[in-house]
């Protein structure tokens, strides 16, 4: 059979747009030969999600999107019908989660269950929701944030007027001499405990010979016989005692003179005598003392 030039171009182009088409194929993830099983998972929102995107089990590709349909019944979910792996076997109870990278790329998490016995057939219905990701916790506190935001404007207010308040200022330089106050006596500690590294060895020196001669206090005072020394206190306190009782009795000699009124009184009285007796001698020598030296009368 002879091929004409346009047969040639015919077949040439042909040949092109299969190849064109299995490249689409290939460059979007997509099998170019059925070797997976297909199972769909519904999502309530598959915003961001397109054909081709990369289906995940525990950070592994084992899939991608095949393709998406809208189900128009009255709970409206998305369709997507995903390719997995023929080797890749999903527990009953495993559910798909939409996550997104740091691009802004979407794929598909499928988060496992555990369940080794009861595996999904192919063709099942997966679960799916969206992942709970940084984002949407913030969109979760974002009421609470926005219910925050009059105090944390009430707090900057009273925080503006505290720091414009003078008598902050003036504490802020309290503090300031107080920690130079504090440098100083660090300065004068560090001097002091310098003198005292240099002092103490001496220090401990005296110290020694102080106890060294404690010691031999201590010994001499061991050596002493304390026995014989209360007995000699013991006998000089007993002849105290009766000297006083003695001369506190009426019968001896001191007894009597410090107990008669009248020896007491005649001997006051010839003190009295006595005493005029020199006043007079002082007064008039000459009616007691007569002295010549050539002699004269009697």
């Amino acid at each position: 059979m002879k091929f004409t030039k346009e047969i040639k171009i015919a077949l040439v182009s042909i040949l092109g747009i299969v190849v064109l088409f299995f490249g689409l194929q290939f460059l979007k993830g997509l099998s170019i030969f059925s070797n997976d099983n297909s199972f769909y998972v519904a999502f309530s929102d598959a915003t961001g999600l397109s054909e081709s995107s990369p289906v995940y089990a525990n950070g592994y590709r084992v899939g991608v999107v095949k393709s998406l349909d809208y189900n128009f019944d009255p709970q409206g979910k998305i369709i997507a019908v995903v390719g997995l792996n023929k080797q890749m076997r999903v527990p009953r109870g495993s559910r798909a989660e939409l996550a997104s990278d740091l691009l802004g790329n979407i794929k598909i998490n499928l988060v496992l269950s555990d369940d080794p016995l009861h595996m999904l057939a192919v063709g099942d219905t997966i679960s799916g929701e969206a992942e709970v990701g940084m984002m949407s916790k913030l969109g979760a506190m974002m009421p609470a944030v926005e219910s925050m935001l009059p105090k944390l404007d009430s707090i900057m207010t009273s925080l503006n007027k505290l720091l414009a308040d003078p008598a902050l200022q003036q504490t802020l330089r309290n503090v300031e001499g107080t920690t130079a106050n504090l440098e100083a006596t660090s300065r004068e500690l560090r001097v002091m405990s310098a003198s005292l590294n240099r002092e103490v060895p001496t220090l401990l020196t005296k110290t020694n010979g102080v106890l060294d001669n404690t010691q031999t206090l201590t010994a001499n005072l061991s050596a002493v016989d304390v026995a014989a020394m209360t007995a000699k206190v013991d006998q000089t306190l007993k002849n105290v005692q009766e000297m006083t009782d003695k001369l506190n009795s009426p019968d001896g000699t001191l007894g009597l003179l410090m107990r008669d009124k009248q020896l007491y009184r005649n001997l006051t009285s010839t003190a009295a005598d006595a005493d005029s007796l020199l006043i007079d001698l002082r007064e008039n020598p000459k009616r007691y003392v007569h002295f010549s030296v050539f002699g004269g009368k009697k």
